[in-house]
């Protein structure tokens, strides 16, 4: 059962982890220390510590993980600016992982599939039909990768790929339904990790089956039963695996986007809601449609360009269209 009181300690310190503004100021640091070191590989040209530039995307991506949150949480502002940054940084981690993998085949990847997943379905929430596209086909054709690491036991992202191959009318190893499950037994027979996937997905099993009920009484007590799902676990702050994180713990992106395909689909959603974790500044951005790309990072736009001009089998080299444009 959901104790309310220890949901709002945790939120409280939740909070309170970014309000002093000693992670974002260290993670700009960072940011701004990377700078020079970028700026030596590539005007050298230098592809045998290139890889320095992979780690490199780690630190982009922690200093707009953190400017996401001084803008939404401590300076309680709507701008989503650096989630997109963050997210379109994660892309490129992943694109350029693959260009490793034979020099460094053990290699860690600095990302989790559940951010993979997270990003994929907001490119589709942005609009970003282009970007969406290179991102699932790259999830598509390394899933049993090492690049991937899909050994993951979210049962909110197993969920939130199969809504969005269900939307978007797509498959994954030929199939749109209980894609863990067959994920799973496709790991298990190629003998890759598949210990942490999960054996059920518990309230958004249930969801599946319904997400396209016309019943608007149907979907809001549904979705009810995934707010206190989420909840029971983000008021484990620190604990809990699944939304006990400090990154994502009270934003309710999984709601969100069932809430958007519905709306796509024409289907009745609930107009609000009286629970805390849909009530958080991170819950009420506002997303356009479609959203605006921000403006290019220049740290990111540098490692980009020289991956680009050195690695003909770079991901992006493959689309006629520019990316994030």
């Amino acid at each position: 059962m959901l104790n309310r009181n220890k949901l709002t300690t945790a939120y409280k310190k939740y909070n309170k982890n970014f309000a002093d503004g000693a992670i974002f100021a260290q993670s700009k640091m960072e940011y701004e220390e990377i700078k020079s070191e970028i700026i030596d590989i590539v005007e050298s040209n230098n592809v045998d510590k290139d890889h320095i530039l992979l780690l490199d995307l780690g630190a982009i991506f922690s200093y707009y993980l953190s400017k996401w949150k001084e803008d939404v949480l401590v300076n309680g502002g709507q701008g989503i600016d650096g989630l997109k940054q963050m997210q379109i940084t994660l892309f490129y981690q992943c694109v350029s992982q693959e260009l490793y993998k034979v020099r460094y085949p053990d290699m860690m990847v600095d990302y989790t599939f559940k951010e993979i997943i997270a990003t994929l379905i907001h490119f589709t929430m942005y609009g970003w039909e282009k970007e969406e596209r290179v991102l699932f086909d790259f999830i598509a054709d390394h899933l049993d990768e090492a690049s991937i690491s899909a050994n993951d036991w979210n049962k909110h992202t197993w969920f939130l790929l199969e809504l969005y191959l269900r939307f978007r009318n797509k498959t994954i190893l030929g199939i749109n339904e209980d894609v863990y499950v067959t994920v799973s037994e496709e790991f298990m027979e190629c003998e890759v990790e598949n210990d942490l996937i999960p054996e059920d997905l518990d309230i958004y099993g249930e969801v599946l089956e319904r997400w396209t009920t016309p019943d608007e009484e149907e979907i809001a007590a549904l979705i009810s039963k995934m707010i206190i799902y989420h909840s029971e676990r983000a008021s484990e702050l620190g604990k809990s695996i699944e939304f006990g994180d400090y990154r994502y713990g009270f934003y309710p992106y999984e709601i969100l986007f069932l809430l958007h395909v519905r709306k796509k689909q024409g289907l009745p959603v609930p107009n609000q809601f009286n629970e805390l974790l849909m009530n958080t500044p991170e819950a009420n951005v506002v997303f356009e449609d479609p959203e605006p790309y921000p403006v290019s990072d220049p740290n990111l736009e540098q490692i980009v360009n020289f991956y680009r001009k050195n690695y003909p089998d770079y991901a992006p080299n493959k689309y006629e269209d520019e990316l994030f444009q």
